[in-house]
């Protein structure tokens, strides 16, 4: 099965290091190669590709002004690329299926790659293609592979600077941002709670509120009130509602 591969770049060397790099995974087949976002559109509608490599900013047509270009038909899965680290919550609200931030080694294409293969072959099983249970079984491997957030990129003013998951205690929802609880210190960036939840590691985070996620290993006490509501209690004192129906997410005994 090849994946039909077009790559957008403004920038010649950028598209001649991912054209070399994909030589070693001779399934993504390179249809076309553009230098800005008004070559790109033609290509799409040219080429059909299942894949975009898409970088952000460029001359005359940047890479979300060429999304929001294509129209209703189905869009190609989109792995943006990138040297500027402030437009990644912006790129995973359009559903891209990776953020390469420049410069990048082998193994993190690699892993993005595998995302996109995961993404590819989902959307193969579920219209019933021709793969059928092998394609199937591709994905139920791919997703054993799934690669979540290790840092999130926080922007201050002319300063984006990353901070770890692993020192996350817990994620507050405030209207179109998300407070991200670091020990004493809290980081404000413009996302979604379903946005990162989908993000971070299962085994790792809880949701356990429209509002709140919190890190299972800082959870110290789960409290039953009579209302039947819950309150969830950190290693720290603090104290968050949790909702019946999200119980089941934090470990039992």
């Amino acid at each position: 099965m090849k994946i039909r591969t077009l790559i957008v770049d403004d920038e010649v060397l950028s598209r001649r290091g991912i054209e070399i790099r994909l030589r070693g995974a001779p399934e993504f087949e390179i249809v076309a190669q553009c230098a800005n976002g008004r070559e790109a559109l033609a290509a799409i509608q040219q080429y059909k590709p299942d894949l975009v490599f898409l970088d952000i900013q460029m001359p005359e047509l940047d890479g979300f002004q060429m999304l929001d270009r294509l129209g209703s038909r189905p869009p190609p899965f989109v792995i943006f690329v990138t040297a500027h680290a402030e437009h990644a919550v912006r790129a995973f609200d359009t559903d891209a299926t990776d953020y390469l931030l420049k410069p990048y080694d082998r193994e993190r294409l690699e892993r993005s790659l595998d995302r996109a293969r995961a993404a590819l072959a989902a959307t193969d099983a579920t219209n019933g293609g021709e793969l059928g249970t092998q394609v199937r079984q591709l994905v139920d491997q791919l997703r054993e592979r799934t690669v979540y957030l290790d840092r999130v990129a926080v922007t201050m003013g002319r300063r984006t600077y990353f901070v770890s998951t692993r020192a996350i205690d817990w994620v507050q929802a405030d209207r179109n941002y998300l407070r991200l609880h670091v020990g004493t210190k809290c980081h404000l960036i413009r996302s979604t709670i379903s946005g990162i939840e989908s993000r971070l590691d299962p085994t790792q985070f809880a949701r356990v509120h429209r509002s709140f996620i919190v890190r299972i290993d800082h959870v110290k006490e789960l409290r039953a009130l009579v209302s039947g509501e819950y309150r969830v209690v950190l290693v720290d004192g603090t104290e968050l509602p949790m909702s019946p129906q999200y119980r089941d997410r934090l470990p039992r005994g």
